[in-house]
């Protein structure tokens, strides 16, 4: 049974919605100097061609912060600026950004706080409120330490100083490096407020540990209802991190789109060699938005039974194999044939499910 989501506050960023009943968005990062525009737009047409929805810059001096107008011309993924302590920055960005991503503690007096609010609210665009654990304000570090509790508390007296100005267009972040912490600050804070959630696990190391972590963190907050939008962060990546966040929204079930491969285990029962078969496929299936099981099996004791669930399967034999549809087999081919008989059989159905309904 699927876990209902909290209901929370809906904004947009751009043309994506967020919250409420929006899709669950998947966000990145540049890692290029900002006014470096070919090369900033470069990484932002790689994530956008990837399947980012929207996409955060760093803005580090005023000579980003004033790129940041021809960047929006150049682009159309919506922009996010970060920011950090230089409140100056985000005046500069409000003008032309679909959004601001800052940690108002950090920003300094409530003036300045006062004056971010008062340009995002000029164009309607939303604030994002970004806490993590190891940047925590000093009186929340020196009560709680960079614990869960001190993450919420942070967050908290955030959400009030923005609100206190009567600013509610925002959505919330509370990240820290591992995994433990981070689920349970959001847990925590989510019954609290009614804004939505981005998801994340700061500093989460290469691609290895930033799947392991962001699958354990973001998928488990995921499917317990938890979270608006998110991004995978790995530590020299891009389309890697929009692909991993792709397969836990899958996984979690929060995502019905794409295909959802199914493979066997390594065996000794194991009539075909699974791997470069596997990684072939994946090479040449085209990129498929229908949400479709596909099965890959190695003999015929796995084919006789998950093999059979699937929406399209191959089931290798010694030297040929079986093509099955809907559990239905709909023909014995030699190996050589196999995959391209598979993808043809693949697209056919990806078809007939489009036209179903359409009905």
């Amino acid at each position: 049974m699927q876990i209902q989501r909290y209901p929370t506050k809906q904004i947009q960023i751009g043309e994506v919605k967020i919250g409420g009943d929006a899709p669950i968005s998947v966000q990145s990062m540049t890692f290029s100097k900002t006014a470096d525009l070919q090369a900033t737009k470069d990484q932002i047409d790689r994530l956008q061609l990837a399947g980012c929805d929207i996409v955060r810059v760093a803005v580090s001096d005023e000579e980003d912060a004033k790129a940041l107008k021809t960047l929006k011309s150049m682009i159309s993924l919506p922009l996010v600026a970060d920011i950090h302590f230089r409140y100056k920055f985000a005046l500069i960005a409000a003008q032309s950004v679909d959004c601001i991503r800052i940690n108002p503690g950090n920003i300094g007096s409530k003036e300045k706080i006062k004056a971010v609010v008062e340009a995002c609210k000029e164009r309607n665009i939303p604030i994002r409120i970004g806490v993590n654990a190891g940047s925590l304000e000093k009186q929340f570090e020196d009560k709680y330490g960079a614990t869960p509790k001190g993450m919420v508390e942070s967050a908290l007296y955030n959400i009030k100083l923005l609100e206190d100005f009567g600013f509610t267009h925002l959505k919330v972040s509370l990240k820290a490096s591992d995994v433990e912490r981070t689920m349970a600050a959001y847990r925590m804070l989510r019954p609290l407020v009614s804004y939505p959630f981005h998801l994340g696990v700061t500093e989460a190391g290469d691609l290895e540990s930033s799947m392991i972590k962001s699958s354990m963190a973001l998928g488990g907050l995921l499917m317990e209802g938890i979270g608006d939008t998110m991004r995978v962060s790995i530590t020299g990546e891009l389309e890697k991190e929009i692909e991993v966040a792709r397969s836990i929204l899958r996984y979690s079930g929060r995502q019905k789109e794409g295909i959802t491969y199914i493979s066997c285990p390594t065996c000794g029962r194991l009539q075909a060699d699974l791997v470069p078969i596997l990684k072939e496929l994946k090479i040449r299936m085209p990129k498929i938005k229908t949400p479709m099981q596909l099965s890959v099996m190695g003999c015929a004791v796995n084919a006789l039974g998950e093999a059979k669930h699937a929406d399209v399967a191959i089931a290798f034999g010694s030297g040929d194999g079986l093509i099955i549809k809907k559990g239905q087999i709909v023909g014995k081919y030699k190996e050589s044939e196999l995959i391209d008989v598979f993808i043809k059989e693949v697209l056919q159905t990806e078809q007939e499910m489009i036209q179903n309904q359409g009905l």
